[in-house]
């Protein structure tokens, strides 16, 4: 696996000179923002930094951008240094929900240029229930310098969304449930359905069924459809849960795969957007 590292490979380099651990555990829903700082207060694997989804991964919802915007580069260059992340560093980001919030760091440090950054296989509640150290003391972090090199060719935006709908080559990925995709429940967004032209691939498919990543042949037979097309554009709700699919697309060897960051809840910030609420 190219982006995903074992429990037993943290559990033997965790301590290791250049390696820094960040918890991103967060529960998405009204009224759960403390809840993965509050756990991480609790306990974490030792040495872990913890970065908030919203308060460090995210800009604040304005009309358009969707529910989590990308937050000011310059702004997460300094979070990341804060948190001893330099050029050197090899990152290893872990959440308890099946490597969402995990990925979404993982993406924004390769966005930002950083190529060393690796989610953890199986979570925080593996690690805990495998006997592996725990702790409550906050970490000793040595603050770094971080300097973001944009890799611009892994977005697009919304306009480039809608000129690329239908366009040969070009699939877009919708990363929901299949019922938020088919527009027959939006328990979050005003408005149901997906872009049209969209294929739904649920993010929660490229885990097995003990939440751990399935393997690169596997991914490669989940994501063949999309193994001819010159580019892989992926979306879900807000930009978070679209970022495990683009890790998963990446182990099955998908080249070029970008991140509509924005997703579902900025598309339908625009009225004029179309809306289709059939299977494509």
């Amino acid at each position: 696996m190219q982006h995903i590292v074992s429990q037993e490979w943290l559990f033997e380099h965790g301590t290791d000179e250049f390696v820094v651990i960040i918890d991103c555990r967060f529960v998405l829903g009204m009224g759960n923002a403390e809840a993965g700082r509050k756990a991480y207060e609790q306990d974490h694997i030792p040495g872990a930094v913890y970065i908030d989804l919203e308060q460090d991964l995210s800009a604040p919802i304005s009309e358009h951008g969707g529910r989590h915007p990308l937050p000011d580069m310059n702004r997460f260059a300094q979070i990341m240094g804060s948190a001893g992340i330099s050029s050197e560093s090899k990152v290893i980001v872990y959440d308890d929900q099946g490597g969402a919030m995990a990925s979404r760091l993982w993406w924004m440090l390769q966005y930002a240029g950083h190529t060393q950054v690796f989610v953890l296989d199986g979570g925080y509640s593996k690690w805990k229930a495998a006997g592996y150290p725990v702790t409550d003391e906050p970490p000793a972090v040595h603050e770094a310098v971080f300097v973001p090199k944009l890799q611009s060719s892994m977005l697009v935006s919304m306009e480039e969304v809608k000129e690329r709908i239908g366009r040969p080559g070009t699939v877009l990925v919708d990363s929901r449930e299949e019922r938020r995709y088919l527009g027959q429940e939006e328990p979050i967004d005003p408005v149901a359905g997906h872009i049209p032209s969209a294929k739904n691939y649920f993010w929660k498919q490229s885990l097995n069924e003990q939440g751990s990543w399935k393997d690169a042949a596997a991914l490669r037979e989940q994501f063949a459809q999309l193994q001819k097309a010159d580019e892989v554009i992926v979306y879900c709700g807000s930009g978070v849960t679209a970022c495990p699919n683009v890790l998963a697309m990446k182990e099955a060897g998908l080249a070029n795969v970008k991140l509509y960051s924005g997703s579902w809840s900025d598309w339908i910030s625009y009225k004029d957007n179309p809306i289709a609420t059939v299977e494509e």
